[in-house]
């Protein structure tokens, strides 16, 4: 089904900004996978993976895609589980 837009309205074009929201997504996106990728230097990466899955999930329930945000949901608390695992 096509949507339409009104006059004052036009299809995001390729080089439009980003606001602010999607650019939330993208920090909690990178976050994680940065986290990630050095979790075997420190459990505070650890902390940091599940600190970026827990803003993941809010974007994603924020934006309307709830089965991502519940994912990430669960991602965050095993990430802390992990995290309070290692820590000790």
């Amino acid at each position: 089904m096509a949507t339409k837009f009104r006059a004052a309205e036009r299809a995001p074009q390729w080089g439009d900004a980003m606001d602010a929201f999607s650019l939330f997504g993208l920090f909690a996106v990178t976050a994680m996978l940065v986290c990630y990728a050095l979790e075997d230097r420190s459990h505070w990466y650890i902390f940091g993976f599940a600190v970026a899955c827990a803003l993941g999930s809010a974007y994603g329930f924020l934006q309307g895609a709830w089965p991502f945000g519940l994912v990430e949901a669960v991602w965050a608390v095993v990430a802390l589980r992990r995290w309070n695992v290692r820590r000790r």
